[in-house]
């Protein structure tokens, strides 16, 4: 009888699983709807008084969206005073609705990686998983990998769909 062999592993293929760049960890939005006067003004001499007064230990850890769901025109200096009341407690802040800190944290990830790593690899991208994984990160990781590695693929390694490859 033949012996069974591998052919996936003997390929030299280097599976990335983008899910390894999550960072865990619960998420939250300040929506800053809730402080406004009316539920459309931003009254500074109220927001300053709610900055002070407010408990921000309980986004302790925490990765933080700033956001505004009401139709109001908030001034850029809102977001920066929540940032400064925001920073020593919460592990991550940026700005729009949780889909768009998942974005940056993703992003944030893949900017601490060393392409070097991928130079004239053969890249399968895995394309399941228990992660929702944005589209932007995929386009990112694309992009930066596209610059090192020999070819770049999608999906399992026994089921790739192919992306690109150097001629």
């Amino acid at each position: 009888m033949d012996e069974i062999v591998n052919k996936v592993a003997q390929s030299g293929l280097v599976t990335v699983d983008l899910e390894k760049y999550y960072s865990p960890g619960e998420r939250v939005v300040f929506d800053i709807k809730g402080v406004l006067f009316q539920g459309l003004i931003l009254k500074e001499k109220d927001f300053r008084k709610f900055i002070e007064s407010n408990d921000w230990s309980k986004y302790s850890g925490k990765f933080v969206a700033i956001d505004c769901t009401a139709d109001a025109i908030i001034p850029t200096w809102t977001y920066m005073l929540l940032t400064i009341a925001l920073k020593p407690h919460a592990n991550f802040i940026s700005v729009g609705s949780l889909e768009k800190l998942e974005e940056r944290l993703f992003l944030e990830a893949l900017s601490k990686i060393d392409w070097e790593e991928f130079r004239n690899a053969k890249v399968v991208v895995k394309g399941c998983g228990e992660i929702d994984i944005p589209k932007s990160v995929y386009v990112e990781f694309t992009s930066k990998l596209k610059d090192v590695a020999s070819s770049i693929m999608f999906g399992e390694p026994c089921s790739t769909v192919p992306v690109f490859k150097k001629r």
